[in-house]
């Protein structure tokens, strides 16, 4: 799994992950599974209607609608998620951590013509794998990749935090807050940067130093890491 930076107009740089060719390649199957359930069923129900033969064609055309724009409708309507993407903890975003448009959905779905259709996926895995940031060719054209939401189990995901043997602390003011004060800090501090939800940290920046007192000219996305280091610090020394 990749990362790659992004930078927020608050200049708070935020590590995303970008998910790798196994999980699209399975949220690719389970939709194509949805689709083509969807296209039985609807061949089922309609042969199953009296329907003269010339107009069987305009019903075939109606019905498939659905499946047609299948992935511009999900990425759209659930936040850059189909069902596939979703099962799988991958979503659309803009390079720089945004929202898609419509626009930009509609180019990625335009272009699945020559990333998937045309070329059986070729041109996408290619794509992915020289041009890293996951990008297929319908992202590079609109701007957008695939991220990771999955959550990584590490040391970081606990309390502790990994410090130095010479690790020197910045702020004692910090221990004015308890353990589950602190723990809460990190699930919201540790989950905007996964999600690159700067605004998240800056609320956190605000109410760390509303409650400490403390004034520093670090970047939002910096100080509360140094606080959490601070905190593990002094607590661990007591």
């Amino acid at each position: 799994m990749e990362q790659f930076q992004i930078e927020t107009a608050q200049n708070i740089t935020i590590d995303q992950n970008t998910s790798n060719l196994g999980e699209r390649m399975l949220a690719y199957i389970i939709d194509s599974f949805i689709i083509g359930v969807y296209v039985i069923l609807m061949f089922i129900f309609l042969l199953s209607l009296d329907i003269e033969p010339a107009d069987q064609w305009a019903f075939y055309l109606i019905m498939g609608l659905p499946a047609f724009f299948y992935y511009l409708l999900f990425e759209t309507l659930s936040d850059g998620k189909t069902i596939g993407k979703g099962i799988m903890s991958l979503r659309v975003v803009m390079l720089d951590g945004s929202k898609p448009s419509f626009a930009n959905y509609f180019v990625r779905w335009v272009l699945r013509i020559i990333d998937v259709t045309m070329t059986s996926g070729g041109a996408a895995v290619l794509t992915i794998l020289i041009r890293g940031k996951g990008q297929r060719i319908g992202d590079i054209a609109a701007g957008t990749t695939v991220i990771s939401e999955k959550k990584k189990v590490t040391l970081n995901d606990t309390l502790l935090r990994e410090l130095p043997l010479d690790y020197k602390p910045q702020f004692p003011q910090v221990t004015v807050f308890k353990d589950s004060e602190i723990q809460t800090i990190k699930e919201l501090y540790d989950s905007a940067k996964r999600n690159g939800d700067h605004n998240i940290i800056v609320s956190l920046d605000r109410k760390i130093k509303e409650v400490t007192g403390i004034q520093t000219t670090l970047h939002p996305i910096d100080f509360v890491d140094v606080v959490l280091k601070d905190y593990n610090f002094y607590t661990q020394k007591m």
